[in-house]
């Protein structure tokens, strides 16, 4: 946990755009503000796709702090999942090694770009007692169904759970797809529309029956297998979070099914219709004209940029120079854009002395608020560089501390270090 400074003044309330609403709605929290964002499948190094995701999302915790609440933030990891074992198996190396190694990259990439670690970081493999005790209510319930492992695919022992999207009226109430648009990406997003037996195409796994030369956990009453994706995340959510949340995020390529899934998940083992007040999603980034993902391997991976001495504050004031929810390719322009950036800001801030700061603060507040508007804040930044290092002085709005000022104000509401 990084020590985060006190900013003079007070804070705006936080707007962040709702998917489900389509609008840009306050952040209406307690004095607690519950924010769940779903983490990685350990498989590869981070990318900025990633670092984008967790720069954001560490930016509403901060604005949220600042805004005098109390932050509980959860973050899973998919410590299991057929990604991670199809590129162990690939690798020759044990699934379990594999996941640890890339759980250790990612934390030292996040604490490198200064994001403020979740209170609760939290494995599959660590929550089975949560995610089984959640599949067994939903089986009891009604709200789910047995079918068992296919003849030919090494069945041993269990049956595959589902839950039973025919009796869940709230379904689509996240991404309000058409059942088209949901089709063509439910497959790729590792669902089973075609799957024999199942009620509905769009049915989730809950639990996947044990497989020959996969891993597995006993349970009395599911039999031996180990969890469907989307499951993971309601249990863990409500485990240490309870509902509603007031924020659950992640990428828009979770939107559906996985958000989707987790609400209406939520929905059938509590009963209360809303799982997340606000569901706030970062685009995607890309490179050379695809989205940047490990299937594709056309990535940039935050170690490999801080191996080649990439200032990771350069890094971060990349991603802080676009906005969260428009979709962007990564250039090695822009990261040179960031790098004179920063020099610059160093720069002007080095000094004892410089413009005031005072507007500054207030503009970068703002533009955090006003969903995350992270370049109109840079650029109110920009222009306090330009005035302080074009020399005002005495009586033309020069202040001795100014720079301590900004200087802390960047380092808590954008988490960029000087």
């Amino acid at each position: 946990m990084p020590s985060v400074p006190a900013v003079p003044g007070h804070a705006e309330p936080l707007r962040l755009h709702d998917t489900a609403s389509g609008q840009v709605r306050a952040v209406e929290a307690g004095d607690v503000a519950r924010l769940y964002v779903c983490g990685i499948t350990p498989y590869d190094a981070t990318h900025l796709g990633h670092a984008a995701t967790y720069v954001t999302f560490d930016l509403v915790v901060r604005a949220l702090r600042d805004g005098g609440h109390r932050v509980e933030y959860v973050q899973n990891v998919t410590d299991v999942d057929d990604p991670l074992l199809e590129r162990a198996a690939r690798d020759g190396r044990d699934w379990r090694e594999l996941a640890t190694a890339e759980i250790d990259l990612f934390r030292e990439d996040m604490t490198a770009l200064a994001v403020i670690p979740p209170d609760v970081f939290r494995g599959v493999v660590e929550s089975m007692d949560e995610i089984t005790a959640a599949v067994r209510r939903l089986l009891e319930s009604g709200a789910a169904y047995r079918l068992p492992v296919p003849e030919g695919e090494g069945g041993a022992g269990g049956d595959d759970v589902y839950l039973d999207l025919g009796h869940a009226p709230s379904f689509g109430q996240v991404s309000h797809w058409s059942p088209e648009q949901m089709d063509a990406v439910f497959a790729e997003r590792g669902g089973d529309p075609d799957r024999p037996g199942k009620r509905g195409r769009f049915d989730p796994l809950l639990w996947r029956g044990a497989r020959a030369g996969e891993p597995s956990w006993a349970d009395d009453v599911l039999g031996d297998g180990r969890p469907g994706w989307h499951i993971e995340c309601t249990a863990i959510a409500l485990e240490h979070l309870g509902h509603p949340l007031d924020i659950q995020g992640g990428g828009t390529d979770l939107v559906f099914p996985h958000h989707e899934m987790s609400a209406v998940q939520s929905v059938a083992l509590t009963g209360d219709p809303t799982f997340a007040r606000l569901y706030v999603h970062q685009a995607m980034v890309g490179l050379d004209g695809e989205k940047m993902s490990k299937s594709r391997g056309n990535l940039v991976l935050v170690s490999r940029l801080r191996a080649d001495g990439v200032d990771p504050m350069a890094i971060r004031l990349v991603l802080l120079a676009q906005h969260y929810r428009t979709d962007w390719e990564y250039t090695d322009d822009l990261l040179a854009t960031a790098q004179a950036r920063l020099d610059r800001w160093r720069a002007a801030l080095s000094g004892n002395g410089g413009a005031d700061a005072t507007e500054t603060v207030a503009a970068v507040r703002a533009a955090v608020a006003d969903d995350l508007a992270t370049p109109r804040a840079l650029e109110a930044v920009d222009a306090w560089c330009e005035r302080t290092l074009a020399g005002e002085g005495p009586g033309n709005g020069f202040e001795t501390g100014a720079p301590g000022v900004l200087a802390r104000t960047l380092d808590a509401l954008l988490g960029i270090r000087l």
